[in-house]
């Protein structure tokens, strides 16, 4: 009878459906940590163009104002990031933005679930999106300290297409999308004590922002 009941009941359909969810998730926080603009985007236009059904909330996406706002918050963080104090700036606030955007959409992606799956995902979206903002935010700080601006430049460009490279393959290579997450996390672990001293300077930054000022 058990058996009976796992056989009747196991659905390739629903498997293959929850995957491709786990994916988007996976890929929209921790791309979110990378740039997040280029994450909503992507996925709006894909929605848009290869009539892709969003899992869960994230339909909203598709919507031409989250497209347009995106895409342009994008293009201002295209040119920020070629500009080395501009962009170590730009980090430490999004700090606040891609974090807590990365919970947001892997939580999205879990609507149609039930309530505790979605502060689950809330949780790991988080992480992953931490993750992966500390090691660009990390890295490009070293990058900053150099005095020729190429190499900034070009990691930015290569950050860019990881992004949108990365929420194409989370759509239609659930796979490979865990494979390049679990790369990610392990490039996060190695430059662990970057990361740390990053958030460290992140958190001495803001209390120097609130910091009653001096005569």
């Amino acid at each position: 009878m058990p058996l009976n009941y796992l056989k009747n009941s196991y659905n390739p359909k629903s498997v293959t459906q929850l995957i491709s969810t786990i994916a988007i998730a996976m890929g929209a926080s921790w791309v979110s940590g990378i740039n997040l603009y280029a994450c909503v985007g992507t996925l709006g236009l894909l929605g848009r163009f290869a009539h892709l059904q969003l899992p869960g909330e994230l339909q909203v996406l598709t919507s031409w104002w989250v497209i347009g706002v995106a895409i342009a918050l994008y293009v201002i963080e295209f040119v920020a990031d070629k500009i080395p104090i501009v962009d170590s700036t730009w980090d430490v606030i999004h700090t606040f933005i891609r974090v807590p955007a990365g919970a947001v959409l892997a939580a999205g992606a879990f609507g149609d679930f039930d309530r505790g799956i979605q502060v689950i995902a809330l949780l790991l979206g988080g992480g992953l999106a931490l993750s992966s903002h500390g090691t660009k935010a990390a890295t490009r700080v070293a990058l900053n300290a150099s005095p020729e601006p190429v190499s900034n430049s070009v990691a930015s460009i290569i950050e860019d297409i990881i992004a949108v490279v990365s929420t194409v393959i989370s759509v239609f290579a659930p796979i490979l999308l865990f494979i390049i997450v679990g790369a990610g996390l392990v490039i996060s672990f190695l430059v662990f004590k970057r990361i740390w001293r990053f958030f460290g300077q992140v958190t001495k930054t803001i209390r120097g922002w609130f910091a009653p000022a001096t005569s």
